[in-house]
């Protein structure tokens, strides 16, 4: 079978949607990304194969320009910036280029990242079966469990149920943003689309989150097509990151990271900083990202590496602690780890993953607004001494091993494709 990806062009999506790719690979299916150019060099060093659209509206260099403004914002602000600035310019490219080019690429079926909203509206027009995958924290709709954009505690209260009904809200917002451009691709292509129903564009085959259900709040109703997977991780495809591990002094590690995207803001570097000056018996790896000058941090404790960029997979396998922004993918290699952590939500799902790393007892957060050096110290010197959340970070390590993401969602993917599609000649189908 051949397989078609699309995935928006961020690294928290890539690296599990490559991964995912890589495993239906290695059982013999033929897969090619379909994305603008700035996502080539991801793709190729996860040994796929790739196919270019929107070369003049994105040429090399323009997504991390684009995305740049993200860096220093936080709260639902990135959220608002992302739909209104950036996500309707993607948005346009995608339909206007895309059908030719999944065309050309002859795919059977897509695979795609539901963050990129509504861009299944183009295999629903080509008539191509799609399946969706969650890299971020999924969004519960329902209102049982607040929605993932915020750090509201897991409760079943009539307040909690009505406040988690009032927060969905905001998904509105998105839908003003690109909904016209949806609607009017639709109505370009005589799709008939029921826009009054959240679901209606919705893979009615298989929805796969790599979210762990373990690791979720308990959710009462779910789609039949909804499936919990386990982490798309695969350190073997990703880019080579260099690192000077002669500088390891072999005391207990802390790794540090604001992922790659919100991770503009010098106070929370600052209050990093400072805090794990307190622990001179640790050593320290802080990871700042591409865009961000190290330069521009101040005074380094002596305890501390920093780095723009380090093979986090690596370092994690080595620490005690993880000081994280609760990005999905960081907060799911620390428990493939067993490492427990700390975390400072910056935006997006952040917030709703740091609700459920402090909801199952694996770390501690700390809102960005009420972050402080001391504050961060205490939550640190908590984490370390208590061996409880190291232990259930354990449980985790072994639930997430036994799940074995990849394998499970690429399973999935397999039936519900091969329900779908009818044999090629020469083709035996995938049952």
């Amino acid at each position: 079978m051949k397989i078609g990806f699309l995935s928006l062009p961020l690294t928290g999506h890539l690296n599990p949607m490559t991964a995912l790719a890589r495993k239906l690979q290695s059982r013999g299916h033929k897969i090619v990304f379909i994305g603008v150019p700035d996502i080539e060099p991801v793709v190729h060093a996860a040994d796929l194969d790739f196919v270019p659209f929107g070369e003049n509206e994105y040429p090399p260099g323009s997504i991390a320009k684009r995305w740049g403004p993200v860096a220093n914002l936080h709260g639902l602000d990135v959220l608002r910036y992302t739909v209104r600035e950036l996500t309707p310019g993607l948005i346009k490219a995608a339909f206007e280029h895309l059908p030719g080019k999944i065309a050309v690429t002859g795919v059977d079926a897509l695979i795609l990242d539901t963050a990129y909203r509504l861009i299944e509206i183009v295999p629903m027009h080509l008539g191509l079966p799609y399946v969706q995958i969650w890299n971020i924290l999924h969004f519960d709709s329902s209102g049982s469990t607040p929605l993932a954009l915020y750090s509201w505690p897991h409760e079943t209260s009539p307040e909690a149920l009505a406040r988690n009904v009032a927060g969905l809200e905001i998904l509105g917002e998105y839908g003003q943003a690109v909904g016209p451009i949806a609607q009017s691709y639709a109505e370009r292509n005589r799709l008939e689309i029921d826009w009054s129903n959240p679901a209606a564009t919705v893979s009615r085959l298989a929805v796969i989150t790599q979210t762990p259900k373990e690791f979720d709040f308990p959710i009462p109703d779910l789609p039949p097509q909804f499936h919990y997977a386990g982490p798309f991780h695969d350190n073997e495809g990703r880019e080579p990151v260099p690192f000077p591990w002669e500088k390891l002094s072999g005391k207990p590690l802390i790794y540090a990271s604001m992922g790659t995207l919100v991770n503009g803001l010098n106070n929370v570097y600052g209050a990093i900083l400072e805090a794990v000056g307190e622990f001179p018996e640790m050593q320290v790896v802080l990871s700042v990202g591409k865009t961000f000058n190290p330069g521009d941090l101040g005074p380094v404790p002596s305890n501390t590496i920093v780095v723009r960029i380090a093979p986090q997979i690596e370092l994690l396998k080595r620490a005690a602690l993880c000081i994280t922004h609760a990005g999905l993918n960081t907060a799911l290699e620390a428990l493939a780890q067993g490492v427990p952590m700390v975390a400072i939500p910056i935006g997006y799902d952040q917030p709703g993953v740091a609700a459920r790393i402090a909801y199952h007892g694996v770390g501690e957060f700390v809102e960005v607004g009420n972050l402080t050096a001391r504050h961060l110290s205490e939550l640190i010197a908590k984490v370390i001494a208590n061996r409880n959340y190291r232990d259930k970070a354990r449980w985790f390590q072994k639930v997430i091993a036994k799940a074995r993401g990849p394998d499970l969602a690429a399973d999935i993917i397999e039936r519900v494709f091969g329900e779908r599609i009818e044999p090629k000649q020469g083709v035996a189908a995938i049952s």
